[in-house]
């Protein structure tokens, strides 16, 4: 190894210089120190916030600030904030919903009994762009100006107007909408930025006595509703058989209406036949009517076609009252016996052979014979 290598090598293995070391050490430290002052001033800032240098709002929370016992403008959001120790005072405000209890509340009714109000729950949550006037007026405890104080307020100024059974029974369902309606319309009146959500109040106490008078006027209470109840099944049931029994009537009273139409019809039916029949056998009766008038019409033109002046006249002489013919064992001969009247009344039996051609002449021309014949002699 040549000389001026190990004086390389003598120089690097030397010792780095005192200086230099110092300062990282002084570096080091100083970060150490930095580190260590901001965890003990976030830590520290939630005992006392006068002597945090670093502080931090949490979320739904803003931060707000005082110098001097003087209140700023100046509002932070969530998160890590620095602000000057000793001189500048932080506080978070909450602005998400928050339950505020009031709890034993005394009041006297308007009877004069003392009843106390376990506990009464407020919903509230204040509204971030009234943030600083409601502080401003009202600084951080606001919530105790018009929630806790003024509960105990308007508990018992309701409890005055009223009697004990109107607000441990009556009226107790109202209460929470009517104190709440209360506490808003002051808050929208004086602290705009106070918003109240919901109030929920827990039963009375109420002297033991009165609460065992109660419990028994509950009780009968309730066996007034179920006897009530039972009525009412009652009668429902009555009302749905009745129901029923006009739907079953008024069903047969159609059954009946549709049977009696049935049978109108079939009547109808039978009326209109009849009448076709009457018709027709009317119509039949007068055609033989007309038929027997023609017929006795003609006969009597007939017969007045016959009346002549000999016919008169011969019938007027004589009127045969019998005639009887008597055929003789010749074929030709007829026996005429005839009985007749004389124009004087005097009754004449006369008696005659004809010549008749053969015995199957008809008696029509027997008469005629005759009546030629002796017609022919009395002329």
């Amino acid at each position: 190894m040549d000389p001026q290598q190990q004086q390389q090598r003598g120089r690097a293995a030397q010792p780095p210089p005192a200086g230099d070391f110092s300062a990282i050490l002084a570096v080091f430290m100083a970060f150490v120190a930095i580190a260590a002052m901001i965890l003990a001033s976030v830590s520290f800032s939630s005992a006392n916030s006068s002597f945090s240098i670093i502080h931090q709002v949490p979320e739904g929370h803003v931060g707000v600030y005082w110098r001097g016992a003087a209140l700023l403008k100046a509002i932070t959001k969530p998160g890590f904030h620095l602000k000057m120790p000793l001189i500048t005072q932080f506080d978070p405000i909450q602005l998400t919903l928050q339950t505020d209890q009031v709890k034993d509340i005394p009041c006297g009714t308007k009877g004069g009994v003392m009843i106390s109000f376990e506990k009464i729950e407020v919903v509230n949550r204040l509204r971030k762009e009234f943030v600083y006037e409601t502080l401003l007026n009202y600084e951080v405890q606001y919530d105790k100006t018009w929630i806790y104080d003024k509960i105990h307020h308007e508990i018992n100024q309701f409890c005055s107007a009223q009697s004990l059974r109107q607000i441990y029974i009556d009226m107790f369902d109202q209460i929470d909408e009517k104190i709440k309606d209360v506490l808003q319309i002051d808050c929208t009146r004086y602290a705009p930025g106070i918003e109240i959500l919901s109030v929920c109040i827990t039963k009375p106490t109420i002297p033991a006595s009165i609460k065992r008078n109660f419990e028994q006027m509950e009780e009968e209470r309730t066996k007034v509703l179920i006897a009530m109840e039972k009525q009412m099944v009652a009668e429902k049931e009555a009302e749905t058989q009745k129901k029923i029994a006009l739907a079953e009537a008024e069903k047969n009273a159609q059954v009946s209406k549709i049977l009696m139409e049935q049978k109108l019809m079939e009547k109808d039916s039978s009326k209109r036949q009849q009448e076709i029949v009457n018709h027709m056998y009317m119509a039949r009766e007068k055609s033989l009517a007309d038929a027997d008038f023609y017929k006795v019409i003609k006969e009597a033109q007939a017969n007045k076609l016959k009346l002549t002046p000999e016919y008169l006249e011969l019938s007027d002489n004589i009127m045969c009252v019998g005639l009887v013919l008597f055929f003789s064992e010749q074929p030709q001969h007829v026996m005429l016996i005839k009985v007749c009247g004389t124009k004087n009344g005097a009754l004449q039996l006369m008696h005659e052979e004809l010549q008749v051609p053969s015995p199957l002449v008809p008696i029509r021309e027997v008469n005629f014979l005759r009546f030629y014949k002796q017609h022919g002699k009395g002329v």
